[in-house]
């Protein structure tokens, strides 16, 4: 464990989404070995880590205003592709490195750094997991995760059902280490506030059709209008053109151009902590706002309008006794968490969040420590247990069974040139204008 006369924790996060850098950021300062965040954030305190940030390129990868939007610094940040963050693990050291992908993007770094680590005597402690509340495709995301060093969960809950898969499939389930959000916090909800305000907090893919995102835009307006005294706030997660973890076909600046809201209902961006710093009442579908939200007891509602259903993610919330409809609300209706699964869901609004990554930072220092470094990463697919499954994950990310790069992928073997970082550029900006705005209407046009 680094003290404060050695050199800093160097950890090394690759992420893929504005919201993955988010968490992968956060989580990196939570578990560094050494003085808890909490310590680390006092002015006096001198910071044991340095964080060096690789975003991997595609349709969501961050812009500039999302990562400001974070509020989360590096000391240093780069573009990569698959290939190029492999080689910049194999030439590089680090202590820690937090993989904050999709689970096919972790399942292919683990086979490409076990390649590129290949003969070395020392290797980071890889650390991976989950964004949020992981309630669809639980078998399938937790094993293209196996193989890490340590699989964060989010919550008692979370813990417990990561290892039953482990187990269950017979894979080493040692791993799995118990967390908790690493983006929680903020003062505790302490009364009204003068206006009082109903912040409603979206989600790009849920819902994902035209008629049911009217309905609840039409339904939050007409909260605003029974309600002139209050301040009703539509928070949104990204601006036009801007991508996050989901694809947004039918962004809300879009659908309430077409409406009349009062004088009461804005729009707004910016940090969800800052925007909780003023909310009197959070409605949601799913989203990990309500966590947050939870978490500094502030009134919570996950709504029921659109049904509870596992395609919605609001069926989690079962048994939180925050299930309500917006006629409820308008009626007065205010939910009470039920406490008990509040603390099974990690939001610890207990006051135990300032030690809930003590077990993953003992772990981590642990593993530093360990006598003749770490042995190989062992994910449990391979070409042996996997072999209809494993390679169509490897190879888009240009990377062949043996997870070493494959003959003509981007860069494998040098840095780019300035003409090719503008072809590049170009090029990626074609493909998003594609993704963005061309397939969406493509997709329109095939229903009608």
């Amino acid at each position: 464990m680094p003290s404060s006369t050695s050199k800093p924790t160097r950890i090394a996060v690759l992420a893929d989404s504005d919201t993955r850098w988010k968490w992968g950021a956060l989580t990196a300062a939570r578990i560094a070995p050494g003085p808890s965040m909490e310590a680390a954030e006092r002015e006096d305190a001198q910071v044991g880590f340095e964080l060096s940030g690789f975003l991997l390129r595609g349709r969501a990868t961050p812009t500039a205003r999302q990562l400001a939007e974070v509020g989360v610094t590096a000391d240093s940040l780069r573009e990569v592709t698959s290939v190029e963050f492999l080689r910049a693990m194999a030439e590089e050291e680090y202590d820690v490195l937090v993989l904050a992908l999709v689970g096919g993007g972790v399942q292919a770094m683990l086979h490409g750094l076990k390649h590129a680590w290949e003969g070395r005597t020392s290797r980071p402690v890889v650390v991976t997991g989950y964004v949020g509340v992981v309630y669809e495709k639980l078998a399938d995301g937790l094993l293209l995760r196996h193989g890490a060093d340590l699989v964060l969960a989010n919550s008692r809950q979370d813990a417990e059902r990561f290892r039953a898969v482990y187990e269950g499939v017979g894979a080493d389930a040692s791993s799995v280490t118990e967390v908790a959000l690493p983006f929680l916090g903020g003062e505790t909800y302490t009364g009204e506030h003068d206006p009082y305000t109903v912040v409603f907090a979206v989600q790009p893919s849920v819902p994902d059709n035209r008629r049911d995102r009217v309905h609840l835009l039409d339904r939050l307006i007409r909260h605003a209008r029974l309600h002139p005294e209050r301040e009703v706030l539509l928070k949104l997660r990204s601006r036009p053109g801007e991508h996050t973890t989901h694809i947004e076909e039918l962004p809300y600046q879009k659908l309430v151009q077409r409406l009349d809201p009062p004088a009461n209902f804005r729009l707004v961006y910016g940090n969800m902590g800052e925007v909780l710093d003023r909310t009197d009442l959070l409605v949601t579908i799913s989203s990990t706002a309500a966590l947050e939200s939870l978490h500094r007891r502030i009134p919570t509602v996950v709504l029921t309008d659109l049904g509870i259903r596992e395609v919605l993610g609001n069926h989690h919330f079962v048994g939180s006794g925050c299930l309500a409809s917006w006629d409820q609300l308008d009626a007065g209706h205010r939910p009470v968490p039920d406490e008990e699964w509040v603390a099974r869901q990690g939001v610890a609004a207990d006051g135990t969040y300032a030690t809930a990554f003590d077990a993953a930072r003992e772990r981590i220092a642990e593993l530093l420590a360990k006598p003749g470094g770490l042995g190989p990463l062992a994910p449990y697919y391979t070409p042996v247990t996997a072999p209809g499954y494993l390679p169509g994950i490897l190879a888009r990310h240009h990377l062949g069974p043996d997870g070493a790069p494959l003959p003509g992928a981007p860069a494998h073997d040098k840095e780019p040139g300035p003409v090719r970082q503008i072809v590049r550029r170009a090029a990626r900006g074609a493909y998003r204008h594609g993704v963005q705005r061309v397939a969406p209407v493509i997709r329109r046009m095939g229903e009608l």
